[in-house]
């Protein structure tokens, strides 16, 4: 069954929203010094909760955020933030990650080997991107996010060739 998209309000924090119907909501996003640059972009600094793994990731001034049904993103409360891979910088922590995957097995999903907390991943949908878990970025940026609902339970319906076109949030 598909989520609704027709509603949005304002949430107060990235703590996983209860109610059914997610999409198209504002919603804060955190950065340690987020660096913004004159053309909006700006570099958010981000990682897994014991600090082991750290990151650093371009975004633009508009950020659009996945939040997918699927059963790992369910169930760990990922809020999925798309760049091609070169907007993205893995700062410290390579020996403390650990991958998984599952089904197709084209999807990594790397996680602190130390906490088990994914902040980021390489997505089925974008195998030349990175998936950051905008919940695992640091202190509070000023401005707003579009959260759309994505059917990940229905994965291959709604990519029915295999993967996206284009990235939410390239530069």
């Amino acid at each position: 069954a598909s989520k609704s998209m027709a509603t949005s309000s304002t949430i107060p924090s990235l703590r996983r929203p209860v109610e059914p119907s997610r999409a198209l909501r504002p919603l804060p996003l955190h950065s340690a010094e987020a660096d913004v640059v004159a053309d909006g972009t700006r570099t958010l600094l981000g990682g897994c909760h014991c600090g082991q793994v750290r990151f650093e990731v371009d975004v633009p001034s508009r950020l659009r955020i996945s939040d997918c049904n699927c059963s790992i993103c369910e169930k760990s409360g990922y809020l999925a933030l798309i760049v091609p891979a070169v907007q993205f910088r893995l700062l410290s922590g390579q020996a403390a990650l650990t991958t998984y995957t599952f089904n197709t097995g084209r999807a990594q999903h790397h996680f602190c080997r130390y906490c088990g907390i994914k902040s980021f991943y390489v997505p089925r949908s974008h195998p030349e991107g990175v998936s950051v878990n905008a919940r695992c970025l640091d202190e509070e940026v000023h401005g707003e996010a579009e959260v759309s609902v994505f059917n990940g339970q229905e994965w291959e319906a709604q990519l029915p060739h295999g993967r996206a076109h284009g990235f939410p949030n390239a530069l």
